[in-house]
């Protein structure tokens, strides 16, 4: 890191070494943002990022936006920037990241460092205003600086490369759990698919014959039946005659000569068919004409 706080290394630290290394001291600051910027280190580089988020921030102030609060949480292991009132972690700027840190000497309100970003490798520049304790804030992250590289010589950089290891890890786990949340959205999906597809058509419903416009089954021809023979052998009996019988236009009953029978007939006309049958006996008179059935007399 490019100690920008070297000029006043002369000065005692303003905290107790337990205070960084087994806590955290904390600021309420303002947020101008972050930029990307060129280089890791530079006060030109430094310059040009705070004129450019100050300028921002002045069109955002014009529309109504205000600058947001924040809460710097400062510690052996880097820089916390959370939600002062949830304690929402926004940014976690791991101090080994870290490579330089100033407070602007014009402006006493104004400080600002360069971080590494752990997933683009970009280099960020934050900056913040601070009430007038630029220089504290930045003190307090040299001290920070310097208890940690006291603490990797006494380790021999293992506990450095053990925070690196724990880094990776918890990245790793936060993609793990994303993924985990995407496959569960896909099964989701897959089963409401398979649900849908179980699902008789009509809502479950039996389907209906179709009608015709008179909303009426249509008409379906069918074979006749054939007569099922009596269990002698015989013909079957014929069908019964109902008991009422419609009328012709003369009162009287329609004939019907497959169930008639002599006595079927009425008695006037039973006694016409009597005399008829014994005309034939006797012979046939035609016109005045007596033709006779005995051949042996046949005469005309």
């Amino acid at each position: 890191m490019n100690r920008a706080f070297n000029r006043k290394k002369d000065k005692s630290w303003m905290h107790t070494p337990e205070a960084l290394a087994k806590h955290f001291i904390a600021y309420n600051v303002k947020f101008l943002g972050n930029t990307e910027v060129d280089q890791p280190k530079g006060t030109e580089i430094v310059k040009d990022a705070v004129r450019k988020l100050k300028f921002q921030r002045h069109i955002k102030k014009s529309e109504g936006q205000k600058i947001p609060k924040v809460e710097l949480q400062i510690s052996i292991y880097g820089v916390k920037i959370l939600d002062p009132k949830s304690k929402e972690v926004q940014y976690n700027c791991q101090l080994h990241r870290i490579s330089f840190c100033a407070d602007d000497k014009t402006d006493k309100r104004i400080f600002t460092f360069i971080c590494k970003d752990s997933e683009s490798n970009k280099h960020l520049c934050y900056v913040f205003d601070s009430e007038k304790c630029a220089e504290e804030i930045t003190l307090t992250i040299g001290q920070a600086f310097d208890l940690a590289y006291k603490k990797f010589l006494e380790s021999g950089g293992k506990d450095v490369e053990t925070r690196k290891q724990i880094g990776g890890l918890q990245k790793r786990i936060q993609d793990l759990e994303a993924e985990n949340s995407e496959l569960k959205k896909q099964l989701q999906v897959l089963e409401e698919q398979l649900m849908i597809a179980q699902v008789p058509p009509g809502n479950g419903m039996s389907p209906k014959n179709p009608t015709d416009i008179f909303d009426m089954v249509p008409f379906s021809a069918m074979p006749p039946l054939a007569p099922l023979p009596a269990s002698n052998g015989s013909a079957p009996p014929p069908p019964a005659r109902p008991t009422e019988m419609r009328r012709d236009i003369f009162g009287a009953e329609p004939f019907d000569p497959f169930t008639c029978g002599a006595a079927d007939f009425p008695p006037d006309i039973q006694s016409k068919l009597d005399e008829m049958q014994e005309g034939f006996k006797m012979g046939l008179t035609v016109e005045g004409t007596i033709f006779s059935l005995d051949p042996l007399e046949g005469r005309c």
